[in-house]
């Protein structure tokens, strides 16, 4: 458990009026670790601990001034009553975006249940100073059964503009929050779990924000409320809950697009042969080329067996290939991502590009590619590059993207 006060040095107040933004600009990964007592029908019953990790890519700003997201969230850690450590593995992205206003409002445009707090924290509008308070509404996904149903409930919270300080080398404000858990009297969720009747409980939490960028670097919650089910029965939760945003560790693009046999040039994709696009072995096969989240490599020619995830034997070379790539890069994350031509069963697409997309996973960690370094989604068809009308377009849609985020 990381304790605030350990990287925090003494406080530097500060007089004059501020105003709070969020700026946003760049990709981050977001950490979700709950530490929880867990109590059912008033009996204890075990520690509840799990870790959610996010990739969220910044996908610039709307006409409205609003930054826009798509988050990669998987569950990288569970413990036991006996903390230890469970496997990692290969990880399944659970898709999700959402846009952010300049007041820190969050509005979800895909929600699978993450991130589990929206909104918060949220900015006035106002100039303040240290000691002000204001009054902003936000959201929570809460899911208490861990039964995959998840239920959005409404929170009101009031913050406190509580110092300025420097947080690991970076000024920031900090801030209190506190709120009430308050479901089921004026509000049930009509998409939640329809069995959860009520929530009552109480939050307090302090919030880091950088100044720069206005987002919460650090936020520790501590929470203990109560859900009472149909039927009576109870689940309580005791604990705390944090968040942290961190950014992917930095590599020098040239030197793997140089690993890759390519131009060391790192401009962006589309640059022209002495740009930052070059090809891996057969030209037809892999390019290897700089995006905005990392250098991406794009496989067109891995065999599969027909509408099955089982790779055909004869990709050792390139798998071989593509793994001396990644490891050009080794403490990067690796978002593998499968991709279908379109035989309108998208469903079905979906489910095989996902499955590609790990069996692609798992060769490379047979060469050697750490297995918890890997975030595997499934597009399906949803994003073609050629014609799906012919054969040749067809094709080219079927591949594997793999990006070494940065």
């Amino acid at each position: 458990m990381i304790f605030l006060c350990a990287a925090v040095r003494l406080p530097v107040f500060a007089e004059e009026m501020v105003s709070l933004a969020y700026h946003g600009g760049r990709s981050y990964i977001l950490v979700e670790r709950t530490d929880l007592l867990r109590y059912d029908n008033g009996q204890f019953t075990g520690l509840l601990s799990r870790e959610v990790q996010s990739y969220v890519a910044d996908r610039g700003t709307d006409t409205g001034g609003n930054r826009l997201y798509e988050g990669s969230f998987y569950v990288v850690e569970e413990t036991k009553r006996d903390k230890r450590r469970v496997r990692e593995g290969i990880h399944t992205a659970i898709d999700s975006s959402f846009k952010i206003t300049p007041e820190g409002e969050l509005v979800m445009l895909e929600d699978n249940g993450y991130p589990a707090f929206r909104s918060f924290p949220s900015y006035t509008k106002s100039m303040i100073r240290v000691g002000d308070k204001w009054v902003a509404r936000a959201e929570r996904a809460v899911d208490p059964l861990n039964s995959g149903t998840v239920t959005r409930m409404p929170i009101l919270v009031e913050y406190t503009y509580v110092r300025d300080d420097v947080y690991n080398g970076e000024d920031v404000y900090v801030l209190e929050a506190r709120w009430a858990t308050r479901y089921g009297t004026s509000y049930i969720d009509p998409e939640g779990d329809q069995s959860l009747q009520k929530a009552d409980g109480s939050h307090k939490a302090t919030i880091i924000i950088s100044k720069s960028q206005g987002n919460a670097l650090v936020i520790r919650d501590t929470v203990d409320e109560t859900f009472v089910y149909e039927g009576g029965g109870t689940v309580r939760l005791k604990g705390t809950i944090s968040l942290f945003t961190r950014y992917p560790p930095a590599y020098n693009s040239r030197e793997v697009i140089a690993a890759a046999g390519g131009s060391s040039s790192g401009r962006k994709a589309g640059a022209g042969p002495q740009g930052g696009t070059s090809t891996a072995g057969d030209a037809s096969a892999t390019t290897v080329q700089e995006t905005a989240d990392g250098v991406k490599i794009v496989i067109r020619k891995l065999q599969f067996k027909s509408d099955s995830a089982e790779l055909l034997p004869g990709q050792e070379d390139l798998l071989d290939q593509i793994a001396r790539i990644l490891k050009s890069a080794p403490d990067s994350q690796y978002l593998v991502e499968g991709h279908t031509a379109d035989t309108h069963k998208s469903a079905g697409e979906k489910r095989l590009s996902l499955s590609r997309a790990r069996a692609v996973a798992e060769a490379l960690a047979r060469r050697g590619v750490r297995e918890e370094q890997f975030i595997c989604k499934g597009h399906g068809a949803a994003r073609p590059v050629a014609d799906n009308d012919t054969e040749e377009g067809r094709a080219a849609n079927r591949r594997v993207e793999i990006t070494i985020l940065k």
